[in-house]
């Protein structure tokens, strides 16, 4: 990036002219980031080039042997120890170089060996303690002690990858289904990194989505922290398998036409001492900030210092190591609201433009992301990333040129929120169809959000998914095809109609979370002192939607004919819908998107015999019913009829369309199949 062109008035104030009074606030965000940025490389260079710490820090064989280096600029002395010297810790010393970084060449090729456990001893005044590197790619746990531990692995030993070119081709619009490696298995216990190849990519494969974004890959010591209390950021985790893996995961995907997404977390750290960063060198601000400002006051974790350049160069070098180590296709970025704000957001509202341009701003914050976002467009230019922003911080999503901070997508926080209390609060009967469309279509201009109806947030201890919302007790004896009850029609029908609603309105992206698509039952509870560390609810029963006899079954094939349009339509492709109509009393919804027309009945009773359908955004001609909720396939009664062709006539006082039959409590997609 040439910063010598970035100058102001930025094209943000333009796209979003509500900004045009916070023109100088964000001029100083902008030069805060130039300024940044030449502190780290210059005028022009490269910041490929300046990412490059996990290929000098750690251990890396050398033509003689072996070198390992560690920054600990707060250490007095450090040593090496480990399987190679039987733990001695008096006989590898390491030299103090420049900058707080210590070093120590073990020549010999047999001087380390892959698969050594190895920690170091360090000494801070009159303290000693052990510590694990920094830069640790393979951590392994101790079964006795529950303590993890370094290995030594050779990270520039070639792997056979096969997905040569995978990277050149640009991505359609994101189909993500988000997936957590150890629960990904029908048995009570902890999933493999192998396993979710073998067994569930070739699911989401079928299915028809073209991303998998993987959480809690980053190495945490507790299980249940769902990986978000990270100790080790460059090791891939324990849990699962080796590093080797998790290659052969990406590299299978990949081969699948499937991109894969890190749930990559540098928004807080594990505050372990001696298993993570805290304390690392003895100091409470080598990585950290120092004193309260380093603790979230939620989370009980430890914060990053943005604004120092060694903590920089680690966390820039770490997203370059999980594109180019792993061909990792993009990052998720886990809690950008928390680290965008001093106060980490807690209990905001962000209900005016003030709450985003005051000294509660976290500049420094911003320009990280800023400077990370360009190192990943950089390195892979046709790579995805997606900031986890409640907050709808302006320019999230804008390019970094324009004066945003340079995300390709934001995650739509709301709408699962929106679905929640809607289900929650109000009667089916008194759905408000503004209200529904408003809160699935509002959002930044030029800005690219991924809608979702329920993330793993809303299939946690503590909250329900939406299925379960609706059926509760009865989902345990009312998922036999040939049951029917109110309570069991109804939420299978809205299950298909919200997924299909916020997928084709809600964004210009689609996640899910696994095993929501077929209506997974009950709740994840990780093991925990507080169930017995049971497994039990920690786990996908595939088993439930593989038989023939549930409606499982027909909730999964409803997604998967959904994704498919989605994918081979390019519906998402689109920037918007248009609103065709919207009736608030019949409880109807029709729109176009991607050349379709789409009619949504949200009405518990009442069923339209002649609902006149707009067809002027979509042009004059033939019409044929692709997809519908009411399908028998899906568990419907087939009301609509598939077969029958509409033409389009120009009616008085209504322009072009034709009449459609839309059954209460169900929704369509047509396209135009002729002139």
């Amino acid at each position: 990036m040439d910063i010598g062109k970035l100058k102001a008035p930025y094209q943000i104030t333009e796209i979003d002219p509500w900004l045009a009074p916070y023109g100088n606030d964000i001029e100083l965000r902008m030069d805060r980031f130039k300024d940044k940025r030449r502190q780290l490389v210059g005028e022009s260079a490269s910041l490929k080039d300046f990412a490059n710490g996990y290929l000098f820090f750690g251990f890396h064989r050398t033509k003689n042997g072996w070198v390992f280096r560690e920054w600990m600029p707060g250490a007095d002395e450090v040593r090496l120890m480990g399987d190679f010297n039987e733990w001695n810790r008096d006989s590898h010393p390491l030299d103090r170089g420049e900058n707080g970084v210590w070093e120590i060449a073990m020549p010999g090729a047999d001087s380390l060996k892959e698969g050594q456990n190895v920690k170091l001893w360090v000494r801070k005044g009159d303290n000693w303690f052990e510590r694990l590197p920094a830069y640790s790619m393979k951590v392994v746990m101790d079964e006795q002690t529950s303590i993890l531990c370094t290995q030594v692995w050779d990270a520039e030993k070639e792997y056979p990858w096969t997905d040569a070119g995978f990277t050149a081709v640009k991505p359609d619009a994101p189909l993500i289904y988000e997936a957590h490696i150890g629960m990904s298995q029908d048995r009570e216990g902890i999933g493999t990194y192998r396993e979710f190849a073998e067994n569930v990519l070739p699911r989401i494969r079928d299915l028809g989505y073209n991303t998998v974004q993987l959480m809690a890959i980053q190495e945490h010591p507790y299980y249940g922290s769902f990986g978000y209390q990270v100790t080790n950021f460059f090791a891939a985790s324990h849990w699962y398998g080796v590093p080797e893996d998790l290659k052969y995961l990406v590299n299978t995907a990949h081969s699948m036409g499937i991109r894969v997404l890190l749930d990559v977390v540098h928004s807080h750290a594990c505050p372990n001492v001696g298993e993570g960063l805290q304390l690392q060198d003895g100091t409470e601000d080598q990585y950290f900030l120092a004193g309260g400002e380093g603790w979230h006051p939620a989370w009980g974790t430890k914060l990053f210092n943005y604004g120092r350049t060694e903590v920089l160069h680690f966390l820039l070098s770490n997203l370059k190591f999980w594109l180019e180590e792993y061909h990792f296709d993009g990052f998720r970025f886990d809690g950008v609201t928390s680290m965008i704000y001093h106060d980490h957001g807690l209990g905001s509202a962000f209900t005016n433009y003030d709450m985003y341009f005051n000294l509660n701003t976290d500049l420094e914050a911003l320009n990280y992301l800023q400077l990370a976002n360009e190192l990943i467009h950089e390195v892979n230019p046709n790579a995805t990333t997606v900031a986890e922003d409640m907050s709808g911080m302006p320019g999230m999503c804008l390019p970094i040129e324009q004066g945003g901070i340079g995300f390709d997508y934001r995650l739509a926080m709301g709408e699962p929120d929106y679905w929640i209390k809607l289900l929650k609060d109000t009667r089916d009967e008194d759905w408000n169809m503004n209200g529904l469309w408003y809160e699935m279509t509002t959002r930044r201009p030029q800005e690219k959000i991924i809608g979702y109806c329920e993330s793993h947030d809303q299939a946690l201890v503590g909250d329900k998914t939406i299925i379960f919302r609706m059926a509760d007790a009865e989902m345990y004896t009312g998922m036999m095809k040939d049951y029917h009850s109110l309570t069991m029609d109804r939420a299978i029908e809205l299950h298909k109609i919200i997924r299909l609603y916020t997928m084709s309105l809600g964004g210009n992206g689609y996640l899910n979370f696994m095993g929501n698509e077929f209506g997974h039952p009950e709740w994840i509870d990780f093991p925990r002192e507080g169930n017995g560390w049971s497994y039990k609810y920690c786990r996908r029963q595939w088993s439930l939607v593989d038989n023939p006899d549930l409606k499982f079954g027909w909730l999964n094939d409803f997604d998967k004919a959904m994704i498919s349009l989605a994918g081979e339509k390019k519906l998402l492709d689109d920037p918007a819908a248009v609103s065709l109509w919207i009736d608030p009393e019949r409880k109807i919804i029709s729109f176009s998107r991607g050349g379709l027309l789409f009619v949504f009945n949200f009405h518990n009773s009442y069923s339209e015999q002649s609902f006149f359908l707009h067809a002027h955004t979509t042009g004059e001609g033939s019409y044929k019913v692709i997809l519908s909720t009411d399908e028998k396939r899906f568990g419907g009664p087939g009301l609509i009829d598939h077969d029958y062709i509409y033409q389009t006539a120009y009616t008085e006082g209504r322009g072009l369309g034709f009449n459609v039959y839309s059954p209460c409590r169900t929704a369509m997609v047509l396209e135009r199949i002729g002139e």
